[in-house]
């Protein structure tokens, strides 16, 4: 997990590390614990390599949570990748409803002698990209609103546990 300072020494990030080093982009308040968690789930999602900086980046104009955002990110990795290159395939294939028997002339074109080795790839990989595109959306609504509830959960029990919270009035 990068840390403040590597993020802001950075080569790539050089020109815009001023920002990174806003203290309001490295507590964990109600607001930025949400948006953090969400940006890192889209950008986990959404694209496979850089995913880090692409949370980050995001983050600021967000005023999201910098670390968790980073941290979150790593729901997709190279041990997780087979489960969800499998999920997002079926994920794909759901909601656009593609099976063995689907017709049209995008198909017909796919299994014309021009593309016909190359088919099953194209069919392949763009229902998969699709999944993780649905994969990212949802992933990052769900994250915010889990992570929004168990927020304010922490809270009331906090708030519950106070000592002196429900003292007892001196008896007449």
């Amino acid at each position: 997990m990068p840390t403040r300072e590597e993020l802001a020494g950075n080569r790539f990030l050089a020109p815009i590390a001023h920002r990174f080093l806003s203290p309001e982009l490295w507590r964990f308040t109600r607001r930025s614990v949400p948006r953090g968690v969400a940006l890192g789930l889209f950008s986990g999602f959404i694209v496979p390599v850089g995913q880090i900086f692409l949370a980050a980046f995001l983050a600021l104009p967000a005023r999201a949570n910098v670390p968790l955002a980073a941290l979150v990110t790593f729901v997709t990795n190279p041990f997780t990748l087979p489960f969800w290159l499998l999920t997002a395939n079926k994920v794909g294939r759901f909601v656009l409803k593609i099976d063995a028997v689907t017709g049209g002339v995008a198909h017909g074109e796919i299994q014309s002698g021009r593309w016909q080795s190359f088919g099953w790839f194209l069919e392949t990989a763009g229902v998969t990209a699709f999944g993780f595109v649905v994969l990212s959306v949802t992933s990052a609504a769900l994250g915010y609103l889990v992570s929004s509830l168990v927020w304010r959960l922490i809270i009331a029990r906090r708030w519950t546990r106070r000592p002196g919270r429900f003292a007892r009035l001196p008896a007449e």
